[in-house]
């Protein structure tokens, strides 16, 4: 496909790291890509470990990245599969593995202006912020097209506190789990 076929049919982009937020994000997608006749254009975006830089410096620099791509390939087809099963997206649906820093690669995909680019939200936390760039405030800042921002679930904020509280790797009882999820509405 050339790069003018690319950014002619109506599309929703959307952003997959196989986090739980990213993985509402792709649910969500599909169903705007349904609503809108679209495209789905899952990208997983990647970086060698340690940047760039560190893995032109190695010896076995290649390999390394190779390793990290196939890895990347890996993750997209789990996140798909984990929110499609074997069944399929039911959409045209193009998956992408993209070199580069995920908010960079998914502006530079969601390249017009019908596009629709959807990112997970990701975590509010003033530590989390400094230590880890928010792709979804740069896809904000510089999309050429609407970006939706999902939310977290209340679900992911109940098993992200449940997983803190679980650092020595203890058995959980997940009995208060099960009653959040009893608390929210079927529709939410």
């Amino acid at each position: 496909m050339s790069e003018s076929d690319a950014c002619s049919a109506a599309r929703v982009v959307v952003g997959v790291s196989g986090s739980l937020g990213s993985l509402s994000a792709l649910r969500r997608a599909a169903d705007e890509a349904r609503r809108r006749g679209a495209e789905l254009w899952p990208v997983l975006a990647w970086e060698p470990r340690g940047g760039g830089l560190a893995a032109r410096r190695s010896p076995a620099a290649s390999c390394l990245i190779e390793e990290c791509e196939r890895s990347a390939r890996e993750r997209l087809v789990v996140a798909l599969r984990d929110v499609f099963g074997s069944s399929g997206t039911g959409l045209p649906t193009y998956a992408l593995v993209a070199r580069g820093a995920p908010g960079r690669a998914l502006v530079g995909i969601a390249c017009q202006e019908d596009d629709l680019l959807v990112v997970g939200a990701g975590h509010r936390g003033r530590p989390h912020r400094a230590l880890w760039p928010s792709v979804s405030r740069y896809c904000l800042a510089h999309a050429a097209c609407p970006v939706l921002a999902v939310p977290r679930s209340p679900l992911e904020a109940v098993l992200a506190a449940a997983h803190r509280r679980n650092v020595w790797r203890l058995r959980l009882d997940t009995g208060h789990v099960e009653k959040e999820f009893e608390a929210v509405p079927p529709d939410a």
